[in-house]
């Protein structure tokens, strides 16, 4: 670190250049840190580093980490252990360097090999959904990291003792224009299970919505619905359950035995989803004070017919 409480410039290196780490990687050039290498060998990681990281030798894993002062493992969640095993293994790592990985089911107790060998691990998890283009270097500024460093209780207080761990995390990520907050080591998993439940079903939701009303012969449909799912995003997120509507909030029992005859001629899975939904919609509503005891009990009857 230092003077001014902001890491030293720092050599990068990124393994691999997918559409996390190549993003990443630029948003750190941007903050004068230097990118000396990066893994990647499929096409798209070759397109992606050409555009986001140019002049940036493509070299192998353990050649990009043993040339970097901070080393971002940008891998998927179920192919890191694996990954830091094996670095650690080949003695890849060294003391006093930085091991971040961006893997949001994971915390730091996942680098335990690399930490081994005497680096600062990190764990650094954007709340976003990336394209691997330039403009998600822009996003980050929007954006939310979820950050976890060693000695990071249940309570989400830093152990004293590794204060040098949160400030550097924090120094990182603000360097990157981004947020960040604070994710205990123990409840990892069930962070990334709500992100993944929000960001990822929603997008099935959409495609299932689109998909009904192309079906219908409703075109454009992706124009139709873009204001409504917007305004109900932003809805859920400023007043929560309390501004639910439609026919389940209001009890309109009818008119979801309608929809779940016509969308189960179209789609029968997707009226299993449907249903699903619905239920969960019903019972927040009723929790939030929208629907009553007799509404609630209509609904869900509506729901389980016909099964």
């Amino acid at each position: 670190m230092n003077d001014a409480g902001r890491p030293a410039r720092l050599a990068v290196g990124v393994v691999s250049a997918g559409r996390v780490g190549s993003v990443l990687g630029a948003a750190l050039a941007n903050a004068r840190h230097h990118v000396v290498a990066a893994s990647g060998v499929s096409r798209a990681s070759l397109r992606r580093a050409a555009e986001l990281l140019p002049d940036v030798p493509l070299l192998p894993p353990d050649e990009v980490c043993t040339r970097s002062d901070l080393v971002l493992l940008a891998v998927p969640d179920d192919v890191l252990p694996g990954l830091v095993r094996g670095l650690a293994a080949a003695d890849c790592f060294r003391p006093g360097q930085i091991v971040v990985h961006t893997a949001g089911s994971h915390g730091v107790a996942v680098l335990e090999p690399a930490a081994a060998h005497g680096v600062l691990p990190l764990a650094l998890h954007p709340a976003m959904t990336f394209t691997g283009r330039s403009e998600d270097v822009e996003r980050l500024a929007s954006c939310c990291v979820g950050v976890t460093a060693p000695g990071t209780a249940d309570t989400g207080e830093a152990d004293p003792r590794d204060a040098v761990g949160w400030s550097v995390a924090e120094a990182l990520v603000l360097e990157m224009s981004a947020e960040p907050v604070r994710i205990p080591e123990a409840v990892r998993p069930l962070y990334h299970a709500a992100l993944a439940h929000g960001a990822n079903h929603l997008m099935t939701l959409v495609g299932d919505c689109v998909q009904l009303l192309e079906s219908a012969g409703v075109r454009p449909a992706d124009r139709l619905v873009a204001p409504l799912l917007s305004a109900a995003l932003d809805n859920a997120l400023r007043h929560g359950d309390r501004a639910l509507t439609g026919p389940v909030a209001r009890g309109d029992s009818g008119t979801v035995r309608t929809h779940l005859e016509r969308i189960t001629a179209a789609d029968p899975d997707l009226a299993a989803g449907y249903r699903a939904l619905a239920g969960r919609t019903a019972r927040r509503a009723a929790a939030a004070g929208l629907l009553d005891r007799a509404a609630l009990d209509d609904v869900e009857k509506a729901l389980e017919e016909d099964r």
